[in-house]
Parts: structure tokens; C-alpha cells; sequence
């Protein structure tokens, strides 16, 4: 089950005219589980594109994460390839930890790109700014990026009516 990072990620991908796969298990097991979970696999048929994205909101130490992102980026380069069984997929694989708590000093971990989410979701909200949700609105089967749409439309209004809810404290 994806959080909400993923579903995000997920959503704007498949905005942005990827096929998507979330949570994907890889590497079963003689006995029985898997040996990993791919985040996000996503594949724009029109670039070539192939994308994987593990999502984290860790506060971890980089040493520790270049470690686990290692092991993530390794499962994704082994078992990508037979996800997409059937479709013509290129051999570069881009792949990106997107970050919670990142700083700027760092632009790669355990082979992979570094994203951090704040610079993500500014990338969607400037994107999403440009079109009006009454004209061009977000798919409601994207409710995570449709909301940011509205959000990204609104933020700078001022409200000229009552609250949804009254106010129970004191500014």
C-alpha cells in the first residue's frame, strides 16, 4: 500500500502521460514473501522514458540511506525489466529518491538522483497554476493532484464570506 508521497508521485506521472506501476512487489521468494518493494515504476511510451522513484519522508543519517537506497536502486535495475513484459523498454534507467528532508547538499544517493519534495511539489503547483480548474480541470481520479490544482488556483485570494467553520480560536 502506497502512502501519500507515492500516491502523489503516482498521480502526477500518470498526469504527465506515464503507465504507472505502484508498490510493486519483486523477487519472490522459494519460501514464500518477496525480496522487495519497487516505490514507483513508470514508463512514458512517447519519451522512452523509464522511471523509478522511491519516496521517503526518513530523517535518516546519508550513510545510512546510501545503504538502503543502494539495495532499492539494485532491485530496481534487476527486476524492472520483466515489469513491463510485452512493451519495447530502453535500457537507461532513470532512477530518483524523492525526499522529505534532503538539504541541498547532497544530488545523489545509492545511485540515484536526488529530488527533494519541496522542489517537487513546487514543480507540480507552477505547473498546475497555469490552468484554471473550472476550464482545465485535473481528472477526479487524481484527487491528490486535483486538490493541489485547487490549492495552487486559490492560495492567493482573499475570502469574502463566512468561514466553513466559524472560528473557535482567536487568531
Amino acid at each position: 500500500m502506497s502512502n501519500h508521497l507515492e500516491q502523489l508521485t503516482a498521480e502526477w506521472l500518470e498526469y504527465r502521460g506515464y503507465f504507472v506501476r505502484k508498490s510493486v512487489l519483486v523477487g519472490p521468494r522459494q519460501n514464500g514473501g518477496y525480496e522487495g518493494e519497487l516505490d514507483i515504476v513508470a514508463l512514458k511510451p512517447s519519451t522512452g522514458h523509464l522511471l523509478h522513484v522511491e519516496c521517503s519522508l526518513d530523517a535518516l543519517s546519508w550513510a545510512n540511506r546510501e545503504d538502503r537506497f543502494s539495495a532499492k536502486f539494485e532491485r530496481g535495475r534487476k527486476y524492472i525489466p520483466d515489469l513491463f513484459d510485452g512493451l519495447l523498454i530502453p535500457e537507461s534507467l532513470d532512477q530518483v529518491a524523492l525526499l522529505l528532508m534532503a538539504g541541498t547538499e547532497k544530488n545523489s544517493v545509492g545511485g540515484g538522483r536526488v529530488i527533494r519534495v519541496a522542489d517537487f511539489v513546487s514543480q507540480i503547483c507552477s505547473f498546475l497554476k497555469r490552468y484554471r480548474p473550472e476550464k482545465s480541470a485535473v481528472p477526479s481520479n487524481l484527487p491528490l493532484l486535483r486538490t493541489m490544482q485547487l490549492a495552487s488556483h486559490f492560495a492567493d485570494i482573499k475570502p469574502n464570506c463566512l468561514p466553513l467553520i466559524p472560528r473557535e480560536e482567536p487568531e
